[in-house]
């Protein structure tokens, strides 16, 4: 078998057999395949496309190249969620306790942040001494124990997906489809869960803008998790304006434990019930997504969803006061109003331009490399259909240090970011569609 005539057989639009998937995934991972043979056929797949059976086949291949875990030791269905990315999107901080107080246990392997989308393991970082690294047998005993762990992703998950990922982006093959529902959905098969909960996120501050792209996306995972077994639904959300009101990583926590005391934005709110109820239906804890409802707000209304946010964060050796004092949390050092230049509706709100804005002032990398500050952030006071007024505060920057460029900057942003005008516009949908192996249903 030989790299070059499986690159021209898939440049023909021809189907790839499981062994010559294998073949170039593992020779590419092992330096037999070069860069430049990986980046051929890549282009390939960006122009000829892959079916259900491939893609999963990729999938398996990139899933097996590094350490798998096996969820075995942890009682119960395992339900995992994973996001596309979005700005202000801190869904996993309420999820996770929330449906781990209805009975399904989450045992959770998350990422850090980069450019304009936040990481749910910074997020956490910010309470006080919590810990994002624990040894496998302290996951599977804390999830068995309290019900929930989020942790960070191991160094050797995917390797394979990480090379290739590396390359796709230097090469101009990063929106292909079947290439990046393979590479989420890897690292959500290695991770051992029994089903699966997708997060599609769709609009400006999305990685698909449009909504076909977005259900495509979400198809192909879809079908790739039916083909390996694990039960999975994605659920299509807007990110035409950043989830909730705070972006940044102490805010998104206040924000996620106003949530669990029912007190926090509506979208957000919404949006962790719709999740958590297909998680808690897939965990066999409800019927179907109306009791499943219930009684995930019963659980917040009862004050057993914020507990449990309390037991994960002290099991992980947090400063569990902090739940009920955030306001003990990482705090900037000023808050900088940024107003309206004109009077009217506010009708879009570019979340990737908050999301940058926010990075500007410290919140998020601009690189690996780059430290962030916890503290730091951007609190929006208008949002999709509200009313504005010339001077009246839109947003408020949370701040450090005295770097009056980069405030400037951000400002400057976040007022680009927003788009008012003379009448308000239609009201969008914060789901658009969910997705199962039985098709499509659109709202």
């Amino acid at each position: 078998m030989r790299a070059i005539d499986i690159i021209q057989k898939k440049r023909d639009g021809h189907e790839l057999t499981t062994e010559e998937i294998a073949f170039i995934v593992r020779g590419y991972s092992d330096g037999k395949v070069p860069d430049y043979q990986m980046s051929a056929w890549a282009m390939a797949v960006y122009f000829q496309g892959m079916n259900a059976r491939e893609t999963a086949d990729l999938t398996l291949e990139m899933a097996k190249s590094g350490d798998t875990i096996d969820l075995s030791p942890v009682a119960g269905i395992k339900v995992d969620k994973h996001s596309t990315g979005g700005v202000g999107d801190k869904t996993t901080i309420a999820l996770a306790p929330l449906v781990a107080a209805a009975g399904v246990p989450v045992a959770k392997m998350s990422g850090r942040g980069l450019g304009h989308t936040g990481g749910t393991i910074d997020k956490l970082e910010a309470i006080t001494g919590f810990s994002v690294e624990l040894t496998r047998e302290q996951f599977f005993a804390q999830v068995n124990q309290i019900g929930a762990a989020v942790i960070s992703q191991s160094g050797n998950i995917t390797p394979a997906d990480k090379k290739l990922y590396g390359l796709r982006d230097v090469t101009a093959t990063v929106e292909s489809i079947p290439l990046i529902a393979s590479s989420v959905m890897s690292k959500k098969i290695a991770a051992g869960a029994d089903a699966i909960v997708l997060d599609v996120k769709t609009g400006s501050g999305a990685f698909m803008k449009t909504l076909e792209d977005s259900i495509a996306l979400a198809q192909a995972m879809v079908d790739i998790g039916t083909e390996v077994g694990r039960n999975t639904i994605a659920i299509i959300s807007d990110m035409d304006q950043p989830l909730g009101l705070g972006i940044g990583n102490a805010l998104e926590v206040k924000e996620a434990i106003e949530t669990l005391r029912g007190e926090g934005p509506q979208d957000l709110e919404e949006l962790t019930l719709i999740l958590g109820s297909h998680m808690v239906v897939l965990g066999g804890k409800a019927k179907d997504e109306v009791e499943a409802r219930q009684i995930l707000e019963q659980l917040i209304r009862d004050g057993s969803a914020l507990t449990k946010l309390k037991e994960m964060v002290k099991a992980q050796n947090g400063d569990a006061s902090q739940i009920d004092h955030p306001e003990k949390l990482p705090t900037a050092s000023k808050v900088v109003e940024v107003t309206a230049t004109q009077e009217g509706y506010v009708t879009a709100i570019q979340a990737e331009e908050i999301g940058i804005a926010a990075m500007t002032i410290g919140a998020g990398r601009e690189t690996k490399e780059s430290v962030i500050d916890l503290s730091v952030g951007i609190v929006l006071r208008k949002k999709i259909g509200e009313q504005v007024k010339v001077g009246e505060p839109i947003a408020d920057l949370h701040v450090n240090g005295d770097d009056a460029g980069k405030v400037s900057t951000a400002m400057d942003r976040v007022r680009e970011a927003y788009q008012i005008a003379s009448q308000p516009a239609e009201p969008k949908p914060l789901v658009y569609a969910i997705v199962t192996k039985n098709g499509v249903q659109r709202f």
